[in-house]
């Protein structure tokens, strides 16, 4: 399976000749090469994680492809078919294996109301949260999505994530709103992280690629 990461949230995946594309929103460049794709997870209703045209651009080449997101993307989406998931749920797009985890955004405010947000594991191999820090229970991750920055986190609770999950590698992810210098700073944290218990850290950059 072959992960490339793309600007800000969005990652796509490759596998036996199908596509996975996970959170293309606002800050990610219009999609192009959207064909032969299986499924689209949306871990949440904000935009920089999904828009309509991002949508557009993977469905006029899949037609019937399924999305799966929770119960509040389906709200913010009625105009698309998305299947509602929830935490424990497992779906199988062929030839992906999907887990979710979770159930809510992390808090930004006391004075912002909560949403839906779900983390979704592939194959029992990537692990990717969306904006919350919810750890999947039982599950062993080989390959771990960070976040790097964002308006709901700071910088001590991605290193004790990434701690507590203990990947064997990590790539960070949600940098947008970074300067380079600011992504300069998160990656050295995380890799810090990532290396106490042995795991390696990748410092990814958009429109890079790893097989995993």
């Amino acid at each position: 399976m072959k992960l490339t990461k793309l600007e800000h949230a969005a990652l796509v995946l490759d596998k036996g000749g199908r596509r996975l594309f996970v959170d293309p929103g606002s800050f990610t460049s219009p999609l192009t090469d959207t064909a032969r794709a299986a499924a689209i997870v949306i871990t949440h209703e904000h935009p920089d994680h999904w828009t309509p045209e991002q949508l557009d651009r993977i469905i006029s080449m899949n037609p019937d492809i399924p999305i799966f997101g929770p119960a509040g993307v389906a709200a913010a989406a009625p105009d698309y078919p998305v299947t509602v998931v929830a935490a424990g749920d497992t779906v199988v797009a062929e030839p992906f294996t999907l887990r979710f985890f979770g159930g809510t955004h992390a808090v930004i405010h006391e004075t912002i109301p909560v949403i839906d947000n779900l983390g979704v594991l592939v194959d029992d191999e990537l692990y990717y949260g969306g904006d919350s820090f919810a750890l999947p229970e039982g599950v062993t991750v080989q390959t771990l999505a960070v976040p790097a920055g964002a308006p709901w986190l700071k910088i001590s609770e991605v290193m004790d994530y990434v701690l507590a999950l203990a990947p064997r590698r990590t790539f960070p992810t949600h940098e947008m709103g970074l300067s380079r210098g600011g992504k300069d700073l998160s990656n050295a944290r995380i890799k810090w992280a990532t290396e106490q218990n042995g795991g390696d850290f990748l410092p990814l950059e958009p429109n890079e690629s790893l097989d995993l």
